[in-house]
């Protein structure tokens, strides 16, 4: 037998012996020659008895193996193709490797008595002791990846030895074709400059032809890096297809077209903006261009200004840090008006629902909604609860008025309520986690969004009709433009309009933030219908008490970043009063964003507010939460107010290190 293997087998009686010997020797020397006879004669028999059972232990081992060897095709006589090792899973010892093994990482063929870390450092064997026959991690081999796979087996010593047998199978250039296969995968783009009709307004036919060269160089440029196809398919609009071991580059390059076409201005000074939606992982081109599509509107409804990625399972965003620009038309109002009231006029009952803890621009865009109906004859129920919201007053009032006396219901009576002809109006969200009561979401088939938050991953979808602007104030403006074109004056009530108003002031901050020329125009045309600004300013009003406590919360503020004030809250508080703490901060002169967060029950609540460069809802996306650049939310469930800010200062931390 190998020597290795004897020295790993045989027992350290060496010491033992020796001892005997001396004691033998000691019985001499004190001249006890009887006794020194007897531990002669005993040391000898025992010397005889072990070498005889070693012998006999080295011949079991040696069959063993070599059975076990035969077994799999690598006995000693007839070497594996594929490298073979034998250990023994007690203490991890090699006690057997076959040629093939050996020249692969340079180790002596045959039986050895090395540790498995010294053989293959890193590499555990958890995994077969567990009764797995399948190693979790690949092994590289003499520069070859090798799958592993194993056995045990037990030797059919004394002992009954626990071994373990593992072979290594050279799956390099599978790997390779495989690696090839997915890096040269099709991606399919399409690039889209945003605001080509701003940029091109009344601008000369050799301006315009100088401003399409500019766009069609910055953008051949980007593209040329990549081995892909671009085409040209509209004024604005290229469709560009490449592989994905170049998408990988430009997501590591963040896009840079977005930056780049930032340097393109009109001769008003506008600067042009690219969104850039890519379809990849699909089964063929017509899905990856599916995918595309999906992405570019996806963008397009977040605020453009960024690229986003569709694969089968999710979307991944990139860029979006600007501030929304106005691009929209009156058109689309119109056009979306006379749809909505066409499909309430084919239903049997209308729904109109909004977000939980329905603010008044929940309401007020739910109201227009509501009045909508009216005016096609149709009953209008609008779901909400009433114990839990953020419109307490307003919500009185209405419920004064005949016209509203059975509208407001709760989700259980809608349910009930609900048929195959219903149609479910949403405001103010597109998610359908945040909607007041998901499962009547999902039992009426026809729905309508009518939403101005940047679109997140998890959008409502189906819908029938769908008025998103993220450009917009609020939702109550989106539903002010829809009554524009959808009723008569005389009949919007002036409970209506002032509801309408209301929600603006609310998301406007009484028209300091996110404001356009639309918002006013909104408001001035709510003026004209009853709506008085004093009145809606004294629904805004909070008691003694509330002011008070809105005061202790902007106490506890901590500066971070040296302009982001954070209020973290170990009680609970209520949203309107977290909602106007997070505003009130901003007042402060260096503030500009402010987070506040408060327990809920089981979760953590956080209302953030920005006037500076920081989009919150980039900084609360990532912590399930949405909304706008100026404006978002989250809830974090199951977390305590520490836990959930630390994830927030990860979140700023990322957001402002990604610049």
């Amino acid at each position: 037998m190998d020597k290795k293997l004897g020295r790993l087998l045989r027992p350290r009686m060496g010491m033992y012996f020796l001892v005997l010997a001396l004691f033998t020797l000691g019985a001499v020397l004190s001249r006890a020659y009887i006794l020194a006879a007897v531990e002669a004669v005993i040391t000898l028999a025992l010397v005889i008895v072990y070498l005889i059972r070693q012998r006999k232990r080295h011949r079991e081992l040696q069959t063993y193996l070599n059975s076990a060897m035969d077994a799999v095709s690598s006995a000693r006589e007839t070497e594996s193709p594929f490298p073979v090792l034998m250990l023994r899973l007690e203490d991890r010892v090699v006690i057997y490797v076959n040629s093939a093994f050996a020249s692969a990482v340079n180790f002596n063929p045959g039986f050895s008595d090395k540790p498995l870390e010294d053989v293959l450092p890193g590499f555990s064997v958890d995994w077969l002791t567990a009764g797995k026959r399948e190693s979790p991690r690949d092994v590289t081999l003499g520069g070859r990846r090798c799958r592993v796979y194993g056995t045990t087996v037990r030797a059919s010593d004394p002992e009954q030895t626990l071994l373990g047998v593992l072979y290594f199978t050279d799956l390099t250039e599978l790997y390779q074709v495989r690696d090839e296969y997915i890096r040269s995968r099709p991606v399919v783009a399409i690039i889209l400059v945003d605001n080509y009709e701003e940029l091109t307004k009344n601008m000369a036919e050799g301006a315009m032809s100088a401003l399409n060269a500019r766009l069609n160089e910055a953008i051949n440029s980007w593209t040329e890096g990549y081995h892909g196809l671009l085409r040209r398919l509209e004024r604005n609009r290229f469709l560009f297809i490449f592989e994905k071991r170049d998408m990988i580059l430009a997501a590591q390059d963040k896009f840079s077209l977005l930056e780049s076409m930032h340097q393109i201005t009109s001769p008003s000074g506008l600067a042009a903006s690219v969104s850039i939606g890519l379809g990849v992982d699909g089964a063929n081109f017509e899905e990856c261009y599916d995918f595309a599509s999906l992405s570019i509107e996806m963008a397009l409804s977040r605020g453009g200004d960024q690229a986003v990625v569709k694969d089968r399972l999710n979307f991944t965003f990139y860029g979006g840090r600007t501030k929304e620009a106005d691009h929209r038309s009156k058109v689309r109002s119109r056009v979306t008006a006379n749809s909505l009231m066409e499909l309430i006029g084919q239903s049997s009952k209308v729904f109109i629902m909004g977000h939980r803890n329905a603010d008044m621009d929940a309401v007020g865009a739910a109201v227009g909604i509501n009045c909508m109906c009216r005016k096609k004859g149709k009953k209008g129920y609008i779901v909400l609860d009433l114990d839990r919201n953020a419109s307490g007053r307003l919500l009185e009032e209405l419920r004064r008025v005949p016209e509203y006396k059975d509208v407001f219901i709760s989700g259980q009576e809608a349910m009930v309520l609900a048929d195959s002809h219903s149609t479910l109006v949403v405001v103010d969200t597109n998610r359908p986690d945040q909607v007041e009561c998901k499962p009547l979401l999902e039992a009426v088939s026809r729905t309508c969004v009518v939403d101005h938050h940047r679109r997140a991953a998890d959008y409502i979808n189906p819908v029938v009709v769908n008025f998103h602007e993220p450009y917009a104030s609020s939702a109550s403006e989106l539903v002010t433009e829809l009554l524009e074109y959808a009723v008569e004056k005389m009949d919007v009530l002036p409970i209506e309009a002032k509801s309408l108003l209301s929600g603006i002031f609310l998301d406007t901050k009484s028209f300091n933030v996110r404001t356009g020329e639309r918002t006013f125009e909104a408001a001035a045309y709510l003026r004209q219908l009853g709506a008085d600004p004093v009145e809606v300013k004294m629904l805004m009003q909070n008691d003694f008490q509330e002011t008070m406590a809105k005061y202790q919360i902007i106490r506890s503020a901590r500066m971070y970043r040296k302009e982001i004030a954070i209020a973290a809250l170990n009680t609970g508080t209520s949203r309107v009063l977290a909602a106007q703490a997070a505003d009130e901060l901003l007042n402060i002169s260096g503030i500009s964003a402010s987070f506040v967060l408060y327990p809920d029950d089981n979760q953590v609540i956080i209302s953030a507010r920005s006037i500076g460069r920081a989009n919150m809802q980039m900084i609360l996306e990532p912590l399930g939460g949405g909304g706008n650049a100026a404006t978002a939310g989250a809830q974090i469930k199951n977390v305590t107010v520490k836990e959930a800010l630390d994830r927030l200062v990860t979140s700023i931390d990322q957001y402002y290190e990604s610049e």
